[in-house]
């Protein structure tokens, strides 16, 4: 129906169809879109047939209208609010470090004891029996020890340099 009645706009269409679509608008209420063909056809060809008074009119009923007011502006932030935002975070800040920095420290292995005197006893080397299966001990003890609660690389480093002499 929408390409009838835009060749019945536009003059394309044949007298028998003409009739036949003219019906079907008068029936089918189409009358909006026989108006809105019109505005199209009349824009594209800028025929601008406005009727005389059309723009007084127009200032008219625009200065009647209402005027819509914009919401008021929100008040900045207050003061004291961004004072203990800021304090907040330093606060976060200074917790954070102080579990980092206990962190980093070496772990407290136990009380201290008191040093004895010793006798002087010849150390032997003892050969390990098996290298590459402390090795994987050691891996997985330090995967799981409480004393590595520190992530990266300083747990390996010892179990590497002993494989890197194995290597030799």
């Amino acid at each position: 129906m929408g390409v009838e009645i835009s060749q019945l706009v536009d003059g394309e269409l044949d007298q028998l169809h003409v009739d036949r679509v003219c019906t079907r608008l008068a029936e089918g209420g189409a009358l909006d879109a026989w108006v809105t063909y019109h505005l199209i056809g009349d824009t594209l060809r800028q025929q601008a047939d406005l009727s005389p008074g059309f723009h007084a009119r127009f200032s008219e009923r625009l200065a009647a209208e209402p005027t819509v007011l914009a919401p008021p502006l929100r008040r900045a932030q207050r003061p004291a609010f961004v004072a203990w935002a800021v304090a907040a975070s330093i606060a976060a800040v200074g917790v954070v470090g102080w579990f980092g920095v206990r962190e980093l420290q070496s772990p407290q292995l136990g009380p201290s004891a008191q040093l004895q005197s010793v006798d002087k006893v010849q150390a032997v080397a003892a050969k390990p029996a098996n290298l590459v299966q402390i090795n994987d001990y050691l891996l997985v003890h330090q995967a799981h020890s409480p004393a590595t609660a520190l992530q990266g690389v300083r747990p390996y480093i010892r179990t590497v340099s002993e494989s890197g002499r194995e290597a030799r």
